[in-house]
């Protein structure tokens, strides 16, 4: 079974249209982040969200824009200090990063991730510490009903094993003082060069797997690794893939067909993208072939 498509708005420049776009082709998700487009992404998507109130939608806290660090300073959540980073999960930063977001949505948003939580590594030694409370925060406003549930979107903590998906979800107990806690949804890149979590999941191990075994959404981004595998991939490869579809395509492919992957986030910006898109994952590899491809790849 394929795994649901979704918007991911990270390099996308016209959002607005391409948000039209994916809800008119039947994406079930956009992705969103308070950083993206200048800090323009929400406030795109707003108007998109209110006449299409079935799309799940998700955002993010942590990195945050020039324009929204002085916003912050000037409301008291961060020193200057602080916002010269450009990140930050501090908890009255975060409640203020989450409740701005669900002003420039419009709505409710169905998940928040919490952004890269390894990049906070770089200023704070406690890294697991500063997640948590910003887990407290994020249980806080989902009592309350200001977001739906919340997430870790990570680029390389679990690569790096600064926490794991056990960790997550004992973290997220702590946060809510019970294991009925609001934590939902891990996302990270699968693709071709981050592959992995693939292979992981082909022997039903790794992050996916265990995501899976706690109830959570996976969701995978970056299929093209923000468009780099584009370079990377012949046509040569792509044939060997799937006979008689694009590098772009046998891309999206590979990451769409693992196993326990219930999104997968692409940059689609058009009708056409999104149709390619559509028809690569009508038919998902199967697990052997899967492997077999991995195979190759790795092989010297």
């Amino acid at each position: 079974m394929s795994p649901a498509l979704g918007l991911g708005t990270y390099k996308v420049r016209a959002v607005k249209d391409a948000a039209r776009a994916a809800c008119a082709q039947g994406a079930a998700w956009v992705d969103t982040a308070p950083n993206y487009g200048g800090g323009r992404a929400q406030i795109q998507l707003a108007a998109v969200l209110a006449d299409h109130p079935g799309m799940r939608a998700s955002t993010k806290t942590g990195f945050f824009t020039p324009e929204q660090a002085s916003a912050a300073v000037t409301a008291g959540v961060l020193l200057q200090d602080q916002a010269a980073t450009g990140y930050s999960l501090m908890p009255a930063f975060v409640r203020w990063q989450v409740e701005r977001s669900v002003r420039e949505l419009g709505r409710t948003p169905d998940v928040v991730y919490v952004h890269n939580p390894e990049r906070a590594d770089l200023h704070v030694p406690h890294i697991r510490a500063r997640l948590r409370e910003a887990m407290v925060v994020l249980e806080e406003l989902a009592d309350a009903g200001q977001i739906g549930g919340y997430g870790v979107a990570t680029w390389d903590g679990l690569k790096h094993g600064v926490f794991d998906v056990p960790g997550l979800v004992r973290l997220a107990e702590q946060a809510a003082g019970s294991d009925r806690h609001h934590l939902v949804a891990l996302q990270q890149p699968l693709n071709l060069v981050d592959d992995a979590p693939i292979r992981q999941a082909l022997d039903g191990k790794g992050p996916l797997a265990e995501a899976h075994d706690h109830g959570l959404l996976t969701v995978g981004a970056a299929p093209l690794r923000g468009g780099e595998l584009l370079d990377m991939v012949t046509d040569e490869l792509a044939e060997m893939i799937r006979p008689g579809i694009s590098p772009a395509a046998a891309c999206l492919l590979v990451a769409a067909s693992t196993p326990g992957l219930d999104v997968i986030l692409v940059s689609a910006s058009s009708p056409g993208h999104w149709a390619e898109a559509q028809d690569a994952l009508a038919l998902p590899l199967g697990v052997r072939r899967l492997r077999e491809i991995t195979d190759v790849l790795a092989a010297p």
